[in-house]
């Protein structure tokens, strides 16, 4: 019996990783094996990256809010706590933006918070 090889599904793995390999620089690109690993931890890293992302612009937002308050006598942490004791429920996003771009309203909050 002669021996199976399934080529059309091994070319197209290898066709799969290649293509995502594509841009890098040497035998990264055109080198299955060498393709592979190098595909396999910039997956890993984009994976660990989107979770990073998340983490950054909260910091972002907060250090954003943070300066904006300091400006009106408030520290961050005493804004936050008022505005839950208020249940005014912005996300740090909404009053990040907010104090960045709409400077006068977010001076209007935090008069209505104090």
């Amino acid at each position: 019996m002669p021996r199976s090889v399934n080529a059309v599904a091994s070319k197209a793995r290898r066709k799969r990783i290649l293509k995502q390999a594509k841009g890098f620089y040497g035998k990264r690109k055109n080198v299955y094996t060498v393709a592979k690993n190098v595909v396999e931890k910039g997956m890993t890293y984009s994976y660990v990256g989107r979770k990073l992302k998340k983490r950054e612009y909260r910091q972002l937002w907060i250090a954003r809010i943070n300066a904006a308050v300091r400006q009106e006598g408030l520290t961050y942490s005493e804004f936050i706590h008022k505005l839950k004791v208020k249940q005014i429920d912005l996300d740090r996003k909404v009053l990040a933006d907010l104090a960045m771009n709409e400077p006068e309203s977010f001076q209007k909050l935090v008069a209505s918070v104090k």
